[in-house]
């Protein structure tokens, strides 16, 4: 039922286009495994091998200090709604700091130059494998649409308070790890 193709095809890039959410999975050596949702309208394709999404201001940083410390990374997409279906893309990714050239770069050629409330960075993924699976498991649900929490959180602060959140909340992971998010 899995097939492994060595790149993102046209029929993987639709179905990448019509899901509404991800999830991240990465992992160093040791420690714990982290598992994010995403909400898929920050996901770009910038290629056959490469993606990137945007990420925005959260509770903790695990995904830049894991691919700090190891680089691995998984996206796993999966139909909710119409047949069923998984996708997951492999391979190694790489944090891009908001006062990075290339954050820029790509903020104006992949998301019209639109940076959303509380942008924090950017996470690049060198895609090695793209794995589809039957996802006959995965039970329906409907959408009912984006929720707004983050956005009103994100708008209610001032740049200074979003920093001092970050620098609170994002430097270090659940394991003591640095995330890098401040390092020149």
């Amino acid at each position: 039922m899995a097939k492994n193709f060595d790149r993102i095809l046209p029929a993987h890039r639709d179905f990448i286009g019509r899901q509404k959410i991800f999830f991240t999975a990465t992992a160093r050596a040791t420690g714990r495994v982290n598992i994010s949702p995403r909400e898929a309208e920050a996901l770009r394709i910038l290629g056959d091998l490469a993606v990137v999404y945007l990420d925005r201001t959260g509770s903790g940083n695990e995904t830049a200090a894991h691919l700090r410390a190891d680089g691995r990374m998984t996206i796993m997409l999966s139909a909710f709604e119409g047949p069923s279906s998984m996708l997951r893309l492999y391979g190694r990714g790489r944090v891009i700091h908001r006062r990075n050239r290339d954050y820029q770069t790509l903020l104006c050629d992949h998301f019209e130059g639109v940076e959303p409330q509380g942008a924090r960075e950017m996470v690049h993924l060198d895609v090695d494998l793209v794995r589809t699976s039957c996802g006959f498991g995965v039970p329906f649900f409907d959408y009912r649409g984006p929720r707004d929490q983050l956005e009103r959180w994100a708008a209610s602060k001032d740049d200074a308070g979003l920093q001092a959140y970050r620098r609170e909340k994002n430097v270090f992971s659940l394991d003591g790890l640095p995330t890098g998010l401040f390092d020149d």
